[in-house]
């Protein structure tokens, strides 16, 4: 009996581990295709050759990722030609993929746990133009691999960076809200779109994917939150707390993500059942409705 119990457990557990691989695809192999053309001067200044030798036989991924961020021959060649140094870095920061997609596929099976209804679209990592370090939609999530090694102010680590930026995409394929490209929309609506995100990442992956907006911001929350406060209903782009880039001296850019994070940890927290609050969170439709239900409040104490 005891070895029919092991063979059955030894069954299952494969069962598992399978499951698990087969949750969620991560293509790398443009990635592949491209430094092993890489050293051919002709790439940054023939477009034709980047045409022929890249772009014409794209993964899925990276066909849709061309068409979402503009991605073609004669730009990719003025990127080579006018990057040049970031696609060197890049170069090396890829030898962390392996790492990266391990640590993935655990973060997908946490997202599994946490969310049942998840939807599990492939992951690309691509070469792009060295503009887009991430973008998601109901189709699968892209990564410009050069452009989020290149992005180590977000966080100085490459494979933790990759993790816990590609974590927060991930999310936002969940996200009913995530899903319609709004440019007229309120910081409140962006900060909570983006902080949600922040916040299941989080349990994802073990940290945010902005952590140092948390650092710059402890201390700050009262003011910073009071401020948030009297400008929510202000339009998301050219505001201060939303799609600023690197912000400005004394104001870092993108300080939404942490406001709307804290939010959804005080919807969370004070949630009595933890699994919904995550549906919720992930869910939410109506921002100024989920405001109010969270019970936050600037600069409580989270």
């Amino acid at each position: 009996m005891r070895g029919i119990a092991t063979a059955l457990a030894a069954l299952l557990l494969a069962s598992a581990s399978h499951a698990s691989e087969q949750r969620v695809t991560i293509v790398t192999t443009d990635v592949d295709r491209f430094y092993a053309l890489y050293d051919d001067p002709a790439l940054a200044t023939q477009p034709e050759t980047v045409a022929a030798r890249y772009l014409a036989a794209p993964s899925p991924g990276l066909a849709e990722f061309m068409v979402m961020r503009r991605i073609n021959p004669e730009k990719l060649a003025a990127a080579l030609r006018d990057k040049r140094h970031v696609f060197d870095d890049a170069r090396g920061c890829a030898t962390t993929l392996p790492d990266v997609r391990t640590r993935l596929v655990a973060a997908t099976d946490r997202l599994a746990q946490l969310y049942p209804a998840a939807k599990f679209p492939p992951i690309t990592i691509a070469i792009g133009r060295a503009t887009t370090a991430g973008t998601a939609n109901a189709n699968g999530l892209y990564i410009g691999l050069e452009a989020l090694c290149a992005a180590k102010f977000i966080e100085a680590d490459d494979e933790d960076r990759f993790v816990h930026i590609i974590g927060h995409e991930y999310v936002h394929v969940q996200q009913p809200l995530a899903q319609v490209e709004d440019r007229e929309e309120s910081v409140l609506r962006a900060a909570l779109v983006e902080g949600a995100a922040e916040f299941v990442a989080e349990r994802m992956t073990g940290s945010v994917g902005y952590p140092l907006l948390h650092q710059w911001a402890k201390g700050r929350e009262k003011e910073l939150e009071t401020a948030f406060l009297a400008e929510k209903d202000q339009k998301a782009i050219g505001s201060r707390w939303l799609y600023n880039q690197r912000g400005t001296d004394g104001w870092p850019g993108d300080l939404g993500y942490w406001v709307g994070y804290r939010v959804a940890k005080s919807y969370y927290d004070r949630a009595p059942d933890k699994t919904a609050a995550i549906k919720a969170i992930i869910e939410m439709r109506d921002p100024a409705a989920f405001l109010a239900e969270s019970g936050w409040t600037p600069g409580m104490a989270l």
